[in-house]
């Protein structure tokens, strides 16, 4: 079969990290190389890059199948993809998949969307194409999707387990990871695109799924149902000799997880002259509690990490359930810094919060001598603990999925105005990154060009963000 993929470009709507960071699509890369392996053929699609539309490219490779994945944001877009692709072909067969497609799959409901895939993404989407392969047997070569599918039938030997029934929730079953590497090629045309900050034709990687934490704000377990496992290291590496860039984004939920792993994980890199640098995503407490890990991770190329401080508050890390303190952050990040390891400290910001909530946080960042950043607002996703305590308050509508983007406020404030919390967070961005300090830092460690232009996109992002503040406090019922 033919199957286009399409990774999808951002609503203007949604305040952007695209302007800061556009990393290559290796769900899909996963998905091409899985079912290529089978005789099918794939193309994919990147419409962050891209310059025309989704009817261009559906003409042009002709597909029977058009597939597309994306996060909550995406929610419209990936079902307007699906209806260009049905009015250009009715025939099309289309499917949706990603993590928010797993947790909130009747978000997806639509009469252009054919499958939605509920868990087991590179499993289920090769069963959805070998049973359309049937299909086409038995109907002497028409590619078409089985409408049993949708139905109340379960427990056909052909059903597909795994795709969205109402009321069914399949179990999630790939707690090993026996697939294809992604392939990478497929996108060599975007490849010199790619990029994270300051980490130019970043590659991405996966190494576990799922989290072992179980932080109230996040995402991360649901999509696993509560599951976490780890690929062997051994594999891990062998993908990592495949690689011929250099910068490294490895993209697991935390990767900081156990000593011995980590440390065998160094020496393995070690044992077969891999030279690369890595970006992780990595917890306080494991910093904070392993210096000796970190060390011996920088000789080996650790670049930076991803950390989730959250606050400078000890109370509210308890009531996230995050299981640090600011003590326990505050020797984190020294040791970062001690070993020449770039920290980019992510942080919730309270929906009760004043004035001097803001001004105390940018005190305590400027104290940790903190360059980079990401200020979120509290935000309930649907699926996560918090959700039900802040639905009655919600001042974006849930259909609204383009401002679900975990910049946009989607939860009015208790204390002060929607405007004045926009513009509060505007002040500490600046305080924070706008400052001929951080500047001057920037330009001696990364160099001119790399700092202008991680600065023009900031801009961007500031745009987005006098948007809001000049919407002020405009906000539409559920």
């Amino acid at each position: 079969m033919n199957v286009l993929l399409f990774r999808p470009r951002p609503d203007k709507e949604t305040i952007g990290l695209q302007n800061v960071m556009i990393c290559e699509p290796l769900e899909l890369e996963y998905i091409s190389a899985n079912i290529e392996a089978l005789g099918h053929t794939c193309t994919i699609v990147d419409m962050i890059i891209e310059k025309k539309n989704v009817p261009y490219f559906v003409k042009l490779y002709n597909p029977d199948v058009v597939g597309i994945t994306g996060y909550i944001s995406h929610v419209n877009i990936m079902k307007r993809y699906a209806k260009e692709a049905k009015e250009v072909n009715e025939n099309i067969v289309t499917i949706i998949g990603g993590v928010h497609a797993e947790v909130n799959p009747g978000d997806f409901e639509s009469p252009y969307v054919d499958y939605i895939i509920r868990a087991n993404g590179i499993r289920t989407f090769i069963d959805i194409l070998n049973k359309l392969e049937k299909n086409k047997e038995k109907t002497g070569g028409e590619i078409k999707k089985d409408e049993k599918e949708t139905s109340e039938i379960i427990g056909e030997e052909d059903e597909i387990e795994c795709i969205y029934v109402p009321g069914k929730k399949p179990p999630k079953k790939d707690t090993t990871f026996n697939y294809l590497y992604p392939d990478r090629d497929k996108v060599n045309k975007y490849r010199s695109k790619y990029y994270y900050m300051f980490h130019r034709n970043c590659t991405l990687i996966k190494t576990s799924f799922g989290c072992p934490y179980n932080c109230k704000f996040c995402f991360c377990r649901q999509i696993m149902d509560d599951q976490y496992f780890a690929r062997d290291l051994e594999d891990i590496v062998a993908e990592l000799e495949t690689i011929p860039e250099t910068e490294i984004y490895i993209v697991d939920d935390d990767f900081l997880v156990g000593r011995e792993r980590i440390l065998k994980f160094c020496d393995l890199l070690e044992q077969k002259g891999i030279e690369k640098k890595y970006l992780i995503y990595g917890r306080a407490d494991y910093v904070a509690a392993n210096e000796d890990v970190i060390k011996r991770f920088k000789e080996v190329g650790l670049r930076a990490v991803i950390v989730g401080l959250e606050s400078c508050d000890s109370r509210q890390l308890d009531d996230y359930n995050k299981r640090t303190n600011v003590e326990i952050n505050e020797k984190a990040v020294g040791i970062l810094k001690k070993y020449d390891v770039e920290c980019y400290g992510t942080f919730i910001l309270g929906l009760d919060w004043t004035k001097a909530d803001f001004n105390a946080l940018h005190k305590w960042i400027k104290k940790l001598g903190l360059v980079f950043v990401n200020l979120q607002p509290l935000t309930p996703l649907r699926g996560t603990d918090i959700y039900e305590k802040y639905k009655p308050r919600f001042i974006v509508r849930e259909d609204e999925y383009e401002k679900w983007d975990l910049a946009h406020l989607v939860v009015r404030p208790d204390n002060i105005s929607v405007r004045k919390y926009y513009w509060y967070t505007m002040v500490l961005y600046y305080k924070i990154t706008a400052n001929p300090v951080s500047g001057w830092y920037m330009v001696k460690k990364y160099g001119l060009h790399d700092t202008l232009k991680l600065s023009f996109g900031a801009v961007a992002v500031n745009n987005q963000y006098w948007k809001k503040l000049i919407e002020g406090e405009r906000c539409r019922k559920n």
